[in-house]
């Protein structure tokens, strides 16, 4: 039987969704480790700064959350190990993840941001429909 989360547990995702992807605005990364670690979720974490492309972002995205080596860094890619392995490996707890300093220039431009950002917006439905909480945070650079 599931017991109802203490409000110290829940804190600093008092009021935010189960299953969202969203600007990171005022919270802090360590604030949203602590609360991974709390609610024993998953805590995956991509500081995205030094990328200048679209390769660039899926390559550091799969170095930092520790994907497989045959990851084909792509978007189909990527939203394949976001979700199905991960679904068939065993019972999930939950996710918070979070992508620092998306670049925002010519090599990945808003086109290219939006696309990145819907893979994980999809995953979060994903996991929505299997009473998952996956919560995304994001900023650009």
């Amino acid at each position: 039987m599931d017991t109802p989360l203490r409000q110290d547990q829940e804190a600093p995702l008092k009021g935010v969704r189960n299953n969202i992807v969203q600007s990171i605005r005022a919270f802090r990364v360590n604030d949203l480790q602590q609360a991974a670690q709390r609610l024993g979720h998953h805590f995956l974490y991509a500081n995205l700064a030094s990328a200048q492309s679209k390769q660039d972002v899926l390559d550091l995205i799969a170095q930092q959350f520790t994907f497989p080596s045959h990851f084909g860094k792509n978007f189909d890619a990527l939203y394949d190990c976001m979700t199905d392995p991960l679904h068939k490996s065993g019972p999930q707890p939950g996710f918070i993840v979070v992508l620092e300093q998306i670049p925002a220039n010519a090599k990945f431009d808003k086109e290219a941001r939006e696309q990145l950002l819907d893979i994980f917006r999809d995953a979060s439905d994903y996991w929505g429909d299997r009473k998952i909480p996956f919560r995304c945070f994001y900023s650009f650079l």
